[in-house]
């Protein structure tokens, strides 16, 4: 076992025996003060799918820890759900909640002072919260995912959550039936598990596998299949060995660890979130990271897997292509990943990838040949302009010319927003802008799911752009960019436009540009009043005070940025 300070403590003799008393009424024995405490974060809760199948990981995982010589001690840590809240002032707290989890499991470890964790989560903001928490207090520790959610079915098709927000908008236009619209609603999430193609929990998941944090060939399982409890089990053994081998989070999380990190989540199509979640991964482990690092490392990978929310298959199919690792190891043959890196086994992440073949199996499409990839480059880019000027995410899969030059249609909120596409008031050429939905004006950067998903069903996803201060689902897909910086609310230029104003969005030259002379912005910025915050008191008005720019990663301790 490591000599930490955990077990200094409560094994200094006589001084410390009424710590050892209060350990004894929850089953501690004499030869049990030896053993490494580790600290289980159960993220089990029945208020949704994603998590409601996390209990039985939890009890393997427990097992396996005792069996393997540790003491785990259980505490439960919240969620809230992305695709529940969606629309409502419900998703103000998705966030927020990256914060609060990632602080509940600090105050646990540490306040308990136990030698290591061992984190079990499975919605969106679970993941990142766990690794934040992983890389701040820095001892061994190991994230086991609680799987994906299998694919619902409708009439042949297969469906996900973001079916279910996409028929809204074909409903809404007219071009699906009351059939199809209640059948795909009754059939999109058929077992538990998180949202099932590569949207923000599974991107998450497989970046932790790419990362070096949690058991390779583990992040896309199904969260009822009986491998996934026995992988909870594997990653209890192999903390226990990280725990006496003293491997710690910050010997994992480098540098050159998060590039592999990005990597695979561009070879993945992964999620816009996954920008935001590393900014704030690596602002906790203390390692120098940016935002143009995600555009530097876009360039040189391309998009190796067909997958949702633009492409055909769902997690359960990648996993059974070959998943993280077979993708892992096209990136190590040819040069695109450090092979160097340590892992939670002790092992490199090019050892943990010996065994596994240099390109796909012929008898699957999900993962194509390295030298017929999905696409040339990454689909995260990183744009730039006077709409920008700290940068904003632009995800461009599966558009035909990622290209648009038009008349703003600006809106104050998600809400406002949505109305007006339901009403038909948007068309083909528009450049929707929502605003104020920052990480300080929202409060929380809400995720603008159902308004994209509402524009894709009604025809529109090639022809319509969309920019916001806010965030975007892991789903969604379309001529869209997020989390644009400087936000609304502290005067960002975004503030500053005007209902028709004309607006630029190029993503091959990495440009978001308010075509509005510099001296008319000038006379608007003079006019600009911040307003009122929306919250000022509670959790919101908290978190909107303390939390820094998306480009920072919307993170609520860096007070030295």
């Amino acid at each position: 076992m490591a000599d930490n300070w955990r077990s200094k403590l409560i094994t200094a003799g006589v001084a410390r025996s009424p710590n050892r008393a209060m350990l004894r009424a929850v089953d501690f024995k004499d030869d049990d003060f030896d053993k490494p405490i580790v600290g289980v974060a159960n993220g089990h809760s029945n208020m949704n799918p994603c998590n409601a199948g996390i209990q039985p990981l939890v009890d393997r995982a427990m097992s396996a820890l005792s069996e393997a010589g540790a003491m785990p001690q259980v505490f439960g840590v919240p969620t809230v759900t992305d695709g529940i809240g969606m629309g409502t002032d419900g998703m103000k707290y998705s966030l927020v909640s990256r914060e609060v989890i990632a602080d509940a499991i600090e105050t646990s470890v540490n306040g308990q002072m136990m030698d290591g964790t061992l984190v079990v989560g499975a919605c969106d903001k679970n993941m990142p919260a766990g690794m934040m928490a992983i890389a701040r207090m820095n001892v061994p520790a190991i994230y086991v995912y609680g799987g994906t959610i299998k694919p619902g079915k409708w009439k042949g098709e297969y469906l996900t959550i973001v079916s279910a927000f996409e028929a809204v908008g074909a409903y809404n236009a007219g071009t699906m039936s009351k059939e199809d619209f209640d059948g795909i609603e009754r059939n999109a999430c058929p077992s538990v598990g998180a949202c099932g193609g590569m949207y923000t929990a599974n991107t998450m998941s497989s970046s932790f596998e790419a990362l070096g944090l949690s058991l390779m060939g583990s992040s896309q399982m199904a969260s009822p299949d009986q491998e996934k409890a026995d992988s909870a089990a594997d990653s209890a053994r192999v903390l226990v060995n990280a725990i006496r081998n003293n491997i710690r989070p910050r010997d994992i999380i480098t540098r050159k660890s998060i590039e592999n990190v990005v990597s695979l989540v561009m070879a993945t199509g992964g999620s816009t979130n996954a920008v935001l979640h590393y900014l704030a991964i690596a602002a906790a482990a203390e390692v120098e990271w940016t935002i143009d690092d995600f555009e530097r490392i876009r360039r040189k990978v391309p998009v190796l897997c067909d997958l949702k929310p633009s492409g055909r298959y769902v997690a359960v199919d990648f996993h059974k292509a070959g998943g993280v690792p077979q993708v892992l190891k096209m990136l190590l043959v040819n040069g695109l990943l450090h092979g160097d890196c340590m892992t939670i086994t002790g092992r490199t992440i090019a050892e943990e990838l010996e065994d596994i073949p240099d390109e796909p199996r012929a008898d699957q499409d999900v993962i194509r040949p390295f030298n017929k990839p999905m696409y040339e480059e990454g689909h995260l880019a990183i744009l730039r302009g006077n709409l920008a000027t700290e940068g904003c995410v632009a995800k461009i899969t599966g558009l035909k010319n990622p290209v648009i030059t038009g008349p703003a249609r600006v809106f104050d909120s998600e809400k406002q927003t949505m109305d007006a596409i339901m009403e038909g008031k948007i068309k083909a050429g528009d450049v929707v802008v929502i605003r104020y939905e920052g990480p300080k004006g929202g409060p929380g950067m809400q995720e603008m799911l159902s308004p994209t998903s509402a524009l894709i069903g009604a025809g529109l996803g090639d022809s319509v752009g969309l920019l916001t201060d806010g965030r975007f689902s892991g789903g969604t897909w379309g001529m869209v960019v997020g989390h644009v910086a400087p936000e609304a609310f502290v005067g960002g230029t975004i503030a500053l436009v005007n209902e028709g104003d004309s607006i630029t969005i190029d993503a091959h030259k990495q440009l978001i540009q308010l075509n509005v002379p510099d001296d008319e912005l000038e006379k608007r910025r003079a006019k600009w009043k911040q307003p009122e915050p929306r919250f000022k008191r509670g959790l919101l008005a908290k978190y909107a005070h303390l939390v820094s720019t998306s480009s920072k990663g919307a993170i609520t301790d860096g007070f030295d940025t």
